[in-house]
């Protein structure tokens, strides 16, 4: 209980900080694609971030964010192997047709690379790090019914719930367009590290890994 403790503590600390030497911070929401790159999970999804953003320096701030996708639809080829050798087939090959929906929580850190937050001409390039916590949802469907009570499957029908820690990166670029207002495109990858098993997962090992491009809008105030 400890660690958690001791980084919330430190983000809350830098941020009291930040606000007495700059009070400023921006609200952002963009919209985007997602694309799950790992094997025998690949879909793409479409889905919506909004985040709050601390501006410290003018070049580092802290950030939380939210995200939520649209399911992604894929398929997996696999076998059922019976329990018992009386049992008659000894397998049955079928089709698991699964559709999965990612949620995300990040907190970190963002640092301008070029450019500050409150710039009125030019562009600004930043880069993000930070960690997240992924929920995620799987809703299975097989091609044929299978009794579990005779024979072992590798993916549950049905629907579960998972969780992942993640390693959160990315890279952006944005404008002003007026006023307080930025747009920006971003790029952004969710890698896990945390490989909490799951029966509804066909693959649960550095799954899922997602990266996602984004557009929307940046507010300061």
């Amino acid at each position: 209980m400890k660690r958690p403790l001791t980084i919330t503590s430190f983000f809350f600390l830098v941020t009291i900080t930040g606000f007495a030497q700059n009070p400023r911070f921006s609200l952002a929401t963009d919209a985007g694609i997602q694309r799950n790159f790992k094997k025998e999970q690949r879909y793409w999804a479409a889905g919506h971030t909004t985040q709050a953003q601390f501006h410290i320096t003018p070049k580092n701030g802290v950030y939380v964010s939210f995200a939520y996708y649209s399911p992604g639809r894929f398929n997996n080829n696999i076998t059922a192997i019976a329990k018992s050798q009386q049992t008659t087939p000894q397998q049955i090959n079928y089709t698991n047709t699964s559709k999965m929906s990612l949620k995300h929580l990040s907190i970190g850190w963002k640092k301008y690379l070029k450019g500050t937050p409150d710039i009125e001409k030019g562009w600004n390039m930043y880069t993000n790090a930070g960690l997240g916590l992924l929920l995620g949802r799987v809703d299975n469907s097989h091609s044929v019914g299978i009794d579990t009570a005779l024979y072992a499957v590798p993916v549950l029908s049905g629907r579960g719930n998972f969780k992942r820690l993640t390693l959160d990166l990315g890279l952006g670029w944005e404008v002003p367009v007026g006023g307080d207002m930025y747009f920006y495109t971003e790029g952004k990858v969710w890698v896990p590290t945390t490989n909490y098993p799951s029966k509804y997962i066909f693959v649960n090992s550095n799954a899922p890994l997602v990266v996602m491009l984004s557009g929307g809008i940046r507010i300061i105030f």
